[in-house]
């Protein structure tokens, strides 16, 4: 299945474009739903007060369910990533339809083609494809930070040549790493240089995220592949 290609769903994240770019988010959603109607994945309800049964969420993958959590992944088509959702159960408990195994299947395998998948060229030499790409931070082994530190779908850069600029991956063509220094080539054939805007103030490590063909759907995380950005010589991102 193709999501259309590069210009129409690579716009989808610049919401601050007005409206045609709320088009093109609305665009994609009914794209992703439709295709999603072929493979439910796993349904999470819940009976409110009045006893009628609300779906909550659906084409989702339950990696948790007890008496007092339930746990799910699901496909965020705003930050165009996977993520993990955590229901605290109440007085009004939730219910899971699950899928099977094939169902889960295909609902990662739809995951994969309405997120960012770039290649991944390692300072070791090594190449792998990723799929959801995402950026996230970690602090250093034994470090903690104080503060929330969302993964994030865009890059904030001080730039070389003055000021500030955040680069959202859907504009981006390549990603070239030398230590702290990166050079970012936009599909717009500009070149911008600069340094990763810390995201706190704390010590903190910025990785490159994403599953691999290899990410077993009922994992508890949303990602198999992680790699500090210090271990990288270049990210190529991909038309899907």
């Amino acid at each position: 299945m193709s999501n259309g290609g590069r210009g129409r769903l690579r716009g989808v994240a610049h919401v601050s474009h007005g409206s045609t770019a709320k088009i093109a988010v609305l665009t994609m959603a009914g794209i992703f739903l439709g295709a999603a109607s072929v493979c439910r994945g796993d349904v999470i309800l819940q009976t409110n007060a009045q006893g009628k049964q609300e779906v909550i969420q659906t084409d989702a993958i339950v990696v948790q369910e007890n008496s007092y959590v339930v746990v799910y992944k699901h496909f965020d088509l705003k930050q165009r990533r996977v993520v993990k959702v955590s229901l605290n159960q109440g007085s009004l408990p939730y219910q899971v339809v699950r899928s099977g195994p094939t169902q889960r299947q295909e609902i990662v395998n739809l995951w994969k083609q309405f997120g960012y998948t770039v290649t991944v060229a390692e300072e070791s030499g090594k190449t792998v494809t990723i799929y959801d790409a995402y950026l996230d931070f970690f602090p250093p082994a034994g470090g903690v930070f104080l503060e929330s530190v969302p993964a994030r779908t865009n890059l904030p850069l001080l730039l070389t040549s003055g000021g500030a600029n955040e680069v959202d991956f859907s504009d981006i063509a390549t990603i070239q790493v030398e230590g702290s220094q990166l050079t970012v080539k936009l599909t717009n054939g500009r070149v911008e240089a600069g340094k990763l805007i810390p995201p706190t103030s704390r010590p903190a490590i910025p990785h490159i995220m994403g599953i691999t063909s290899r990410y077993a759907p009922a994992s508890s995380h949303v990602y198999d592949f992680s790699l500090p950005l210090s271990q990288v010589r270049e990210i190529q991102f991909q038309e899907n």
